[in-house]
């Protein structure tokens, strides 16, 4: 088990050093580490070690998201608030639709089975979208406006909303009973209930932390993660939204601490650079590209439609706003990475039986192959040109 972690961070270090020197982002090196080491190439990683290290990739991504809720404060969210709301769920029920709707045509796929191939796709990658916004965020691009923010606020929920609908449609397919007016109604209370129990864990939180404050911040970055993974083992239990309710745990330490949440921001960004490569790498190492190419043009035709009803859903969220053009396409791009959902549960309908679930899984895989590297070399390529740089509102005030 030691040397595998050993090979993984050695040769995932290497390709992210490799991409770094291309200008590329680094985490496209780390999930073609995972391609080569996983099971459908070298092998190296067996399919078992996956899935017993599943658990450390939900930790990485709960890692990230511990550090997103740190880096959102209320003055931002109270600007882009009711964009953030329309940009998470618009984006999400547009892409969803423009899939069915071509699965149906192209593919011939009965409704209820390309409701569960709409939604695997609709859904975008927390993994891929969030540090590349924290990274913007601390470099100060877009900051007066809360450009990044909108995206990391917007990018948990638009998850909830994807796997809600394929969940119902996936018990349609089995016979169970289901009713999609209901998983609809259900969605704003899951996400209700995660904001609330994440705002308690965080008041919790910082209470303990101030009555406590010569905690050393290594425990208490040890105490923030254990009542995370509380948190996200509650979902198990309870109709919560729980990646949402971590970010506002962060939150809210925030608002009454910000010198603790400025110190335990630092301790997480330095867990990251081992947490984002278990993270890139397993998912990498889930990728079987023969399955992905087997979907051919027709796969690639119904990621493209999908992409289009994302991006008119974005425009249309964003209508209202006061964000500029350049902004609006910015969000457009920054929407486009797809891998931590379509590698969760994009074999589960095949699993299950369902008829058409090979081709859904090669559609899936082909997602995470084709618009993971592409919106990160877009996020990469344009924040400078799209976004305020860091010093425009220091400019303006003293002209």
């Amino acid at each position: 088990m030691l040397t595998k972690f050993a090979v993984i961070f050695i040769v995932a270090l290497i390709f992210a050093l490799i991409f770094y020197r291309l200008r590329l982002p680094e985490l496209l090196g780390m999930l073609l580490a995972g391609v080569i080491l996983g099971p459908h190439c070298l092998g190296w990683l067996s399919t078992e070690f996956i899935g017993e290290a599943s658990e450390l990739r939900i930790g990485a991504l709960i890692i990230i998201l511990i550090r997103a809720g740190l880096g959102i404060n209320k003055e931002t969210l109270n600007k882009i608030g009711m964009s953030a709301a329309k940009m998470s769920f618009i984006p999400c029920l547009l892409e969803g639709s423009f899939v069915i709707a071509a699965s149906w045509y192209i593919l011939k796929f009965p409704l209820v089975e390309s409701g569960m191939l709409g939604f695997i796709l609709a859904a975008v990658s927390p993994a891929v979208i969030v540090p590349q916004m924290l990274n913007l965020i601390d470099a100060g691009y877009g900051k007066r406006k809360g450009v990044p923010t909108l995206i990391l606020a917007a990018t948990s929920i638009d998850d909830v909303f994807a796997i809600t609908f394929f969940g119902a449609f996936l018990g349609i397919a089995l016979g169970e009973a289901q009713n999609i007016t209901l998983a609809i109604l259900n969605i704003p209370l899951r996400i209700g209930l995660g904001i609330a129990i994440g705002l308690l864990f965080g008041y919790l939180l910082a209470l303990f932390f101030r009555r406590f404050d010569k905690i050393r911040d290594t425990k208490k970055v040890l105490i923030f993660i254990i009542s995370a993974i509380v948190l996200y083992d509650m979902e198990k239990v309870l109709p919560i939204a729980s990646l949402v309710g971590i970010m506002a745990i962060g939150f809210v330490i925030l608002e009454k601490n910000r010198e603790v949440a400025k110190r335990l921001a630092a301790k997480f960004n330095k867990v990251w650079v081992f947490a984002e490569i278990i993270l890139f790498v397993l998912i990498g190492a889930q990728v079987n590209l023969e399955v992905a190419f087997s979907s051919g043009l027709v796969g690639l035709a119904i990621i493209f439609i999908g992409l289009v009803g994302r991006s008119i859903g974005v425009f249309l969220s964003l209508i209202a706003s006061h964000f500029n053009e350049k902004e609006r396409l910015f969000c457009i791009l920054s929407y486009v990475p797809k891998a931590t959902v379509q590698a969760a549960i994009g074999a589960i309908p095949l699993s299950m039986g369902i008829p058409s679930g090979e081709l859904i899984l090669a559609i899936a895989v082909l997602s995470i192959v084709v618009t993971a590297p592409i919106g990160s070399i877009l996020i990469k390529a344009t924040y400078r040109r799209l976004l305020e740089p860091p010093l425009a509102e220091g400019l303006r005030k003293e002209l």
